[in-house]
Parts: C-alpha cells; sequence; structure tokens
C-alpha cells in the first residue's frame, strides 16, 4: 500500500513540477508522459490495487496497451472495433486472474471514462487559453 501511495505521489509532484515550468510546442513526449502519469494513477486508484497486485497488473496492462495501439487507425471502423473487442477478450482472463470478475470489467470501462475526462480537460485548457471574443453589435 505503501509503494502506492509512494507512486502517486511521485506521478502528482511530477505534473505539478511539469505544469510550473512552461510548456514547449511541439513537446509531444512530455504530454504523453504526463497523460501516461495521470492514467496510471488514476488506474491504480479506482481499481484500489494492492502493491501486489500493481507488480503483476501493470506488465500485463502494458501488453495490452501496446497491442491495442498497433491496431491501425485507417482501418474500416467495424473491423477496428472488432479488433479491439478480439484484444479485450484475448487479455480478460489474465485480467481476471489479477483483479477479480468485477475490478476486470470495471477496468474496460474505466479506460473509456478517462479518455473522456482528458479530452474535456483540454477542450477547457484551450477554451482558457484563448482570448475573449467580440461580441457582434456591441
Amino acid at each position: 500500500m505503501k509503494k502506492i501511495l509512494l507512486m502517486c505521489v511521485l506521478f502528482a509532484g511530477s505534473f505539478i513540477t511539469a505544469k510550473a515550468q512552461e510548456e514547449q510546442p511541439g513537446d509531444d513526449f512530455k504530454k504523453n508522459e504526463k497523460i501516461q502519469a495521470l492514467y496510471v494513477a488514476y488506474v491504480t486508484k479506482e481499481l484500489n490495487l494492492t502493491s501486489e497486485e500493481a507488480q503483476k497488473f501493470w506488465p500485463v496492462h502494458n501488453e495490452f496497451e501496446n497491442e491495442l495501439r498497433g491496431i491501425k487507425k485507417d482501418l474500416p471502423e467495424l473491423e477496428k472495433e472488432q479488433l479491439v473487442l478480439n484484444v479485450k477478450k484475448k487479455y480478460q482472463g489474465r485480467f481476471n486472474g489479477i483483479l477479480g470478475t468485477n475490478r476486470c470489467e470495471r477496468l474496460f470501462r474505466m479506460r473509456a471514462v478517462f479518455q473522456k475526462k482528458l479530452v474535456e480537460r483540454f477542450r477547457k485548457q484551450r477554451q482558457n487559453n484563448q482570448p475573449p471574443r467580440m461580441r457582434r453589435g456591441v
């Protein structure tokens, strides 16, 4: 449990430090690292992973993510969804063995929830950084 808390604190600290520094345009690698750190902290917290579970879970999860990233983006939508479903089915047994059935199901839903929250956060950030627009007729 202490390891998980330490990981969360380190991720939060690195995020705060990174935010304090001015972001450089085209610094996608650092942004991806931040997003990954936020995702790890989010999943760890939401699944309430013990340190033993985390040690088993993250290597399997990384394999899972790499397979999902390997799916070509330019495929027809239904074919892409079928390939994603096939990867989820392939890893479901391994995740069930580590997390149990209920938390495995939550994991698959959490990925989509995290992505939605991330998109919303970027939208809000973009809106806050834009200068106010002049209204017509004023």
